[in-house]
C-alpha cells in the first residue's frame, strides 16, 4: 500500500468505471417543509435494473447511490437497510459499482447538525452500515460519502433557511456539528473495515472580487474563495483539532462543478462558465482542480457535474477537455460523475423538472415517468469518453524518476550495511 507524507493515500484507483452515473437521492425537509425523496420521486428504486441496464453503451459502471438516513433510521438506533439490500443486490447482478453517500442532506425528523446527539446518532449509523455492508460479504472494499456537501448544506440549513435547522448567520455553527459527525463517522468506518475508501464530495468554486474592486473587496473575495476548503481542513485536522481531524482521513477527494461555481463577491453575478468575454477573473476547471491538488495531494474525481437544457452537449464537452487538461498535468484524476444521470425535480418545487440529465424524465398521465435519451447529449459524451481515452494514454508517468532514484538510493544504503 503506497503512502505519501505519511497519510493513507493510495495510488489505486478504486472505480470501476472512469465515467459514473449518479443518482438524485435527496431526502431532505425542503423550504416549505416537506418531506423530499428523490429515490422515489424519480422512480429510480422500481426501475433499477432497467437504469443500470442502459449505463452499459457508455461505459459506466460506477454509480453513486444513497442510503437516505431518514428511512433506514426507524427510530434511534434502530435501522432498517432492506431497501439498500435490494439496490446492491440489483448492482451485484449487474455488475455495477455502487458508491454509497450516508447522509446527502436529510436527517431523521428528531435530528439537525445543532441537535447535541447529531454526531453520535451519525456515528452509531456509520458502524450499523458498515457492519451491514461487511455481514453482505462483497468481495470489493466499501466506498463511501459519509455526508454530501458540508459546504453547501451549511449554507442552506445554516445561513439561507432552506432546510433543517432553518437558520440564518449560523453556518458556521452548523458546519461544526456536521463536521464532528463527519469525522465520528469516518473513524467508525474505518475501524470496522481499514480497507474502506472515503469519498469527499465537495463544492468547487471561484469567488472573485466585482470590477473595480477595492482592496479591501480584493482580500474579502480571496478569504471566501479560500472557505471553500474549510471542511476539508476540518476533516484532516489542519484547523478545528478538538473534533479529531486527521490527515488520513483524506483519501479520495471528490469535486462538484456546475454551471454557477464562479461568482462575483457580494453580488447576484456568475462568470460565464465560457467565459466568451475573456474575463480575467474567471478560472479554468483544470486550474481549480490543480489548486485543491497542490494543497491536499490527494486524487482527484469530479463527483458532480451536469448543466441543464440545450447546453448540455456542450458542457461534458468543455468539462472533459478541463480534465483532460487535468491529467496532462499529472494530477491523479480518477473519474468524473455525471449528476444527475437521469433527469430530477426540483426540491422546493417538485412539479419543476430540470432536464439536466443524459436521460430526460417525460412524466405520464398515469403517473409513469418513462426515460427519453438526450441525443445530442449522448453523443457529446461518446466524443468526450474519446478526450479522455486519449489523455489517459499520453499522460506522464507520475514520479517515475523521482521513484527509481530512491529505489537507487536504498539499494546503495543496503549495500553499504545502512
Amino acid at each position: 500500500m503506497p503512502v505519501k507524507h505519511g497519510h493513507r493515500y493510495r495510488e489505486r484507483n478504486p472505480f470501476r468505471s472512469f465515467w459514473m452515473g449518479g443518482y438524485e437521492c435527496t431526502d431532505q425537509l425542503n423550504n416549505s417543509g416537506q418531506r423530499v425523496d428523490l429515490l422515489t420521486a424519480t422512480q429510480h428504486l422500481e426501475r433499477l435494473e432497467a437504469d443500470y441496464s442502459h449505463l452499459a453503451a457508455f461505459g459506466i459502471r460506477t454509480v453513486r447511490e444513497g442510503i437516505r438516513w431518514s428511512q433506514v433510521e426507524r427510530s434511534p438506533g434502530r435501522y432498517d437497510f432492506s431497501v439498500v439490500k435490494t439496490m446492491m443486490d440489483c448492482g451485484l447482478k449487474m455488475g455495477v459499482q455502487q458508491i454509497w453517500d450516508i447522509c446527502h442532506f436529510g436527517y431523521p425528523d428528531d435530528l439537525s447538525p445543532l441537535h447535541p446527539r447529531f454526531a453520535d446518532r451519525f456515528e452509531s449509523l456509520c458502524k450499523a452500515f458498515a457492519r451491514f455492508y461487511l455481514n453482505c460479504k462483497f468481495d470489493e472494499p466499501l466506498i463511501v460519502t459519509p455526508i454530501n456537501e458540508v459546504s453547501f448544506i451549511s449554507w442552506l440549513g445554516g445561513e439561507a433557511a432552506g432546510t433543517v435547522p432553518y437558520c440564518t448567520h449560523q453556518g458556521w455553527q452548523v458546519k461544526y456539528g456536521l463536521m464532528r459527525a463527519y469525522i465520528k463517522g469516518t473513524a467508525a468506518l474505518l475501524e470496522a473495515d481499514p480497507r474502506t475508501r472515503i469519498l469527499t464530495t465537495e463544492p468547487l468554486v471561484n469567488i472573485v472580487p466585482p470590477i473595480n474592486a477595492t482592496e479591501e473587496q480584493i482580500l474579502q473575495a480571496q478569504a471566501d474563495h479560500e472557505l471553500q476548503f474549510q471542511s476539508l481542513d476540518m476533516l484532516s485536522g489542519r484547523i478545528c483539532p478538538e473534533l479529531g481531524g486527521k490527515p488520513e482521513y483524506l483519501d479520495i477527494l471528490g469535486f462538484n462543478y456546475y454551471y454557477n461555481n464562479q461568482w462575483v463577491l457580494g453580488l447576484q453575478e456568475f462568470l460565464p462558465w465560457a467565459n466568451e468575454m475573456e474575463d480575467e477573473r474567471w478560472l479554468p476547471l483544470s486550474s481549480l482542480l490543480k489548486e485543491a491538488h497542490v494543497r491536499y495531494s490527494r486524487p482527484i474525481a469530479l463527483t458532480e457535474t451536469s448543466h441543464p437544457g440545450e447546453d448540455r452537449p456542450h458542457w461534458i464537452r468543455f468539462v472533459a477537455a478541463e480534465c483532460a487538461t487535468a491529467i496532462s498535468m499529472d494530477i491523479p484524476f480518477w473519474g468524473i460523475c455525471l449528476y444527475p444521470i437521469i433527469d430530477r425535480p426540483d426540491w422546493d418545487n417538485l412539479w419543476y423538472w430540470h432536464h439536466s440529465g443524459l436521460w430526460d424524465a417525460v412524466v405520464q398521465e398515469n403517473g409513469i415517468i418513462n426515460r427519453t435519451l438526450n441525443r445530442p447529449y449522448a453523443v457529446a459524451l461518446q466524443e468526450s469518453r474519446k478526450v479522455i481515452e486519449e489523455a489517459i494514454k499520453q499522460r506522464p508517468v507520475p514520479g517515475i524518476f523521482n521513484r527509481v532514484v530512491t529505489g537507487f538510493k536504498r539499494m546503495l544504503r543496503r549495500m553499504a550495511g545502512e
